[in-house]
């Protein structure tokens, strides 16, 4: 019998624990993230450097091996923005339906043929001997130009995924996972974490 690897949920976005739950469900054992801790800042310059912050704290305070997530929608005409800020796009308190207003507001105008985007995420297991896993997954899509669908949460109701059959991510529901950034990211980490032990 194969032995699941156990790892403590960095999140505590349960929007995000709900789609990691789904995702790995049978390839990992998953705990969630206890509630004392305190909330990691994530200020780093990128998705990795975020995942491990998070990863490395929660690690550090519960003394087993942690699995942490940064995720960023990279929008081609605007540099790649909000990129690693897409969580605080609006300002640092997260709000999402801010983050997608901001973000239609400054592509107001633009033809869809140039609304190109992607999805990155990129998940990281730290473990308590410092080692580390890492996987990146990656989904093209369009912005659409109003959110659509009532499903999913961040800018999911204006992603349009090119894997797609042109519903936004919100649409999808629990589908979105076979194609999704967060669903590759962590599949990706699944079969890596069962070849490293």
């Amino acid at each position: 019998m194969t032995v699941r690897p156990r790892l403590v949920v960095a999140s505590a976005n349960p929007d995000k624990v709900a789609e990691i739950s789904l995702v790995l469900k049978g390839l990992v054992e998953l705990e969630p993230r206890p509630p004392d801790l305190p909330d990691v800042v994530e200020d780093g310059d990128t998705l990795e450097d975020n995942a491990r912050l998070k990863a490395v704290a929660v690690c550090e305070a519960t003394g087993r091996a942690a699995v942490a997530d940064d995720t960023g929608l990279e929008v081609d005409v605007l540099g790649g923005a909000p990129g690693v800020r897409s969580a605080r796009y609006a300002g640092d308190n997260g709000d999402s339906a801010a983050n997608t207003a901001r973000l239609l507001s400054e592509l107001h105008g633009i033809p869809a043929g140039r609304r190109t985007a992607r999805f990155r995420t990129v998940a990281l297991v730290r473990r308590p001997d410092g080692t580390e896993v890492m996987a990146t997954g990656t989904v093209e899509g369009r912005i659409a130009e109003a959110p659509i669908g009532d499903g999913g949460f961040g800018y999911d109701p204006v992603f349009v995924p090119v894997e797609g059959d042109g519903r936004t991510f919100a649409e999808m529901g629990d589908e979105k996972h076979n194609i999704s950034h967060r669903g590759r990211a962590f599949r990706i980490l699944a079969r890596r974490l069962a070849a490293y032990d």
